[in-house]
């Protein structure tokens, strides 16, 4: 009886358990399914099209540029009838000179303000006298001034005059885009008109040869004429410009890249204020860390960008050195030489940054005050150094090396400022060789060392053994260019 009273209470526990198992269960689905609906495909791009659309142009520029030289004609004399007849057989070009034509080229661009300012790709409009816009609902042409350019990320700023507020759109935070999200992409492809394409961002940070670049990559169909477009996220901001493909056949294989809108925006900023871009600079020349090199000048991990040279400037005035190894700018880890010199682009011209550096085994802060790149471009410097010629040769490391004479100078083409030892031959089995150190290389610096002579690198070798180093840094110069390498001193 006992066993049959309490048979009920049991049957109602597990009723109620099984209940509550299966609400959690539903409400997890319910996540589960809000969560998928959320990142899936939208059911369609419709509303955003129609939203964003008007705010993307057409552009249409023209250029005056030479034509073929064609062979001279035979000329009649002049006033005959000949002549009469057949004008063109006795003009410019019947003579064999040049004649100028107007090649026309097409593009997209995107309003970002309502008073007609326009983005749009560099290489859209460059070289270009004359820019017209065409907008979405049609109507005449508008003629575009040109406000500023910036070759480094390809972007140029447009303005026009409209009789009427123009429709605009905004720059998006593409740092919170992930791989995987969906976007939209309106241009002129192939010069059909305005088209919409969608697709999902494939990956983030892609460099292809500029110093700044941080372009977004989509296998959303991106094909010529669609450069200088925008690049939508699914809230209808500008995450990127797009500006490139890779493809063998010259259309779209899913390999579009757009510039990333937190680069554009600071270009855009500048060169709507200024005209121009005003990027910060520091005054170095600058290489990556690796394995060899971090052991050599004692890191404890691979990080930071190594100093090959530092001519006059910002950094020199500061004292930082050749071999020293930035590890923090502004306030944020340097991880390599791409984020080092993204950031001091970034930075304000005349700014007053801090700078750690590692040299001699410890770190150091420096203060900088940052220089303008665009100055420093227009009017490169090279430091000066003079220390005198001396005579000698030797082997170590795989290497024969002897001190600069005049004759030296003279067949290797350098200045009288150049200091060092020249290297005459390279053993082909050495670490040397396979580093990349060549005959007529010049050393300028052994274990962070200055040399000038075969003496100065044999001790700078036993100075390095006798601290347990297990490699030791050179800085060797090519052609002017110099680079440090990083030799074993094991073998």
């Amino acid at each position: 009886m006992k066993a049959i009273a309490a048979q009920p209470a049991r049957t109602r526990n597990s009723v109620m358990a099984y209940a509550a198992g299966a609400l959690v269960t539903l409400a997890f689905l319910i996540v589960q399914t809000l969560g998928a609906a959320a990142r899936g495909a939208p059911d369609s791009f419709a509303e955003l099209a129609e939203r964003l659309s008007p705010a993307v142009v057409n552009i249409t520029t023209s250029t005056m540029v030479a034509g073929r030289n064609l062979p001279a004609m035979p000329r009649a004399p002049r006033g005959s009838p000949l002549e009469e007849l057949f004008p063109d057989l006795f003009g410019p070009q019947g003579d064999g000179e040049e004649r100028q034509r107007r090649a026309s080229a097409l593009g997209s661009g995107f309003i970002i303000s309502a008073d007609g300012f326009i983005v749009t790709n560099n290489h859209v409009i460059d070289g270009a006298d004359e820019i017209q816009i065409e907008l979405f609902d049609g109507g005449p042409l508008l003629d575009a001034k040109l406000i500023g350019t910036d070759a480094k990320t390809d972007i140029a700023l447009l303005k026009v005059e409209a009789s009427a507020p123009l429709p605009f759109v905004a720059f998006g935070d593409s740092n919170v885009s992930r791989v995987g999200d969906w976007v939209l992409a309106i241009g002129n492809p192939l010069g059909q008109g305005f088209s919409v394409s969608a697709g999902i961002i494939s990956a983030r940070n892609r460099s292809l040869r500029g110093t700044y670049d941080d372009y977004i990559q989509t296998d959303a169909a991106i094909n010529k004429g669609n450069s200088g477009g925008p690049l939508f996220d699914m809230d209808g901001n500008v995450i990127g410009v797009n500006t490139a493909i890779i493809s063998p056949t010259g259309g779209s294989i899913g390999l579009g890249f757009a510039m990333s809108s937190n680069v554009v925006t600071k270009v855009v900023e500048q060169l709507k204020e200024y005209g121009e871009t005003r990027r910060g600079w520091l005054g170095v020349q600058i290489q990556d860390v690796d394995e060899d090199i971090a052991n050599a000048v004692g890191l404890d991990a691979v990080k930071g960008a190594l100093v090959s040279n530092v001519p006059e400037g910002p950094a020199k005035e500061a004292g930082i050195l050749a071999g020293d190894v930035i590890l923090n700018f502004d306030g944020k880890e340097v991880s390599d030489t791409r984020g080092l010199v993204r950031a001091v682009g970034n930075a304000e011209v005349g700014k007053a940054v801090r700078v750690v550096v590692f040299r001699d085994g410890k770190t150091t802060t420096l203060k900088v005050i940052l220089g303008r790149r665009e100055d420093a471009e227009r009017d490169p410097t090279v430091p000066v150094v003079d220390k005198g010629e001396t005579s000698g040769e030797e082997e170590a490391m795989g290497m024969r090396f002897t001190a600069l004479t005049a004759e030296l100078r003279s067949q290797l083409e350098l200045d009288a400022s150049a200091s060092g030892v020249a290297v005459l031959s390279v053993d082909e089995s050495s670490d040397a060789f396979t580093k990349g150190l060549r005959a007529g290389d010049l050393i300028s610096e052994v274990g962070q060392k200055p040399v000038t002579t075969p003496m100065d690198v044999t001790d700078a070798l036993k100075a390095a053994n006798d601290a347990g180093r297990k490699s030791i840094l050179l800085l060797v110069h090519r052609e002017g260019e110099p680079r440090f390498v990083a030799l074993s001193l094991t073998d």
